[in-house]
């Protein structure tokens, strides 16, 4: 679930692979606190991971701004030959929720994380939670084809 995570965020490279790594040694480096605060270890790593995957983007950001050049990974062919026009479709519209929706809708429909795991790792409270997704997934009918 983390590596799918992170791949839709960074997309099918090494890149996400190492923002895994790095959450979860970091999650097993801070175990004792994820104790005393009594969250559940999905929420503490899903919540580590989300900040790895940020700081690889921003770094990523400043390498472009530096390099003055794109670089995106694009998935292998195995896996573009997987996508079909439906999967495509829901992308697109995803790509055009902002960053909260998208982590919102990623950590609890996709990860399968609880709204209490979810406001832990987002800092959040679970209603927030229930109605910040709620009208993600709102605003993701509307971005569809069809959906307006």
């Amino acid at each position: 679930m983390m590596l799918a995570y992170s791949q839709r965020r960074l997309g099918y490279s090494e890149v996400a692979r190492d923002a895994v790594s790095e959450a979860l040694a970091r999650t097993v480096a801070t175990v004792a606190r994820m104790t005393e605060l009594g969250t559940t270890p999905e929420a503490w790593s899903f919540g580590i991971l989300r900040n790895v995957v940020v700081d690889s983007q921003r770094k990523a950001y400043r390498d472009r701004r530096l390099n003055d050049t794109v670089g995106v990974a694009s998935p292998g062919p195995s896996e573009v030959h997987e996508v079909n026009v439906e999967h495509e479709t829901v992308r697109q519209a995803f790509a055009k929720l902002n960053d909260l929706e998208r982590d919102l809708l990623e950590l609890r429909v996709v990860a399968g994380l609880s709204s209490e795991q979810v406001a832990s790792a987002l800092s959040m409270s679970p209603g927030a939670v229930r109605m910040a997704q709620a009208r993600a997934l709102e605003k993701l009918r509307r971005l569809m084809p069809g959906g307006e």
